[in-house]
């Protein structure tokens, strides 16, 4: 495998990738992010992930692309990104003083094989006050994250109890389980 191909917009996982030691470029796609309503929730992110590495036109010999989506889930109701600023206080209400699940499902891609899976950390946020909520949604952006926050944000700083799971995983790409699948995936070849 030659070249690495993260298609993905996000800065997050350009930014765990290169962490990693990881060798790649970035394509930006406007992928469609729609699954069926009666599909597992849990089996939502692989399917997004999956559907959007078989957008990814184009592969050569020797490429291998890289895509993910994450989801939060809470009491089996899909929580991706806020619509708008309603939306998000909304969303952060829902999540406050309560548990909900990470998931992120990952696909890698060549023109000869494919490989897909997911990673799940549960997260418990402390009572979130109202002025904490407005304060995050007004001066951070939650518009381009599931469940409208970063863990790596303001919210996350204050707001986040424990988890229990890969902190990365909450970013948007389980790094520990990609390296170990980047190397089940070289070793197909």
């Amino acid at each position: 495998m030659n070249k690495i191909i993260l298609a993905s917009s996000s800065p997050r996982r350009a930014e765990l990738l290169k962490a990693l030691g990881v060798d790649f470029t970035i394509k930006k796609y406007d992928f469609v992010e729609s699954f069926p309503q009666d599909l597992d929730r849990y089996q939502v992110s692989v399917f997004l992930a999956q559907n959007k590495a078989q957008q990814v036109d184009n592969l050569k010999e020797g490429e291998l692309v890289i895509t993910s989506d994450t989801i939060v889930l809470l009491d089996n109701e899909v929580l991706g990104k806020p619509k708008d600023r309603n939306d998000a206080i909304a969303t952060l209400q829902k999540l406050s003083n309560r548990s909900h699940e990470v998931i992120t499902g990952v696909c890698l891609k060549s023109i000869d094989q494919e490989l897909c899976f997911s990673s799940i950390t549960k997260v418990h946020f402390k009572k979130l006050s109202e002025q904490d909520i407005l304060h995050y949604v007004e001066h951070h952006n939650p518009y381009d994250k599931a469940g409208s926050y970063g863990i790596q944000d303001w919210i996350g700083l204050i707001g986040i109890d424990y988890i229990e799971g890969s902190y990365f995983n909450v970013m948007g790409l389980p790094t520990d389980k990609l390296y170990e699948k980047l190397k089940e995936f070289k070793e197909r070849q």
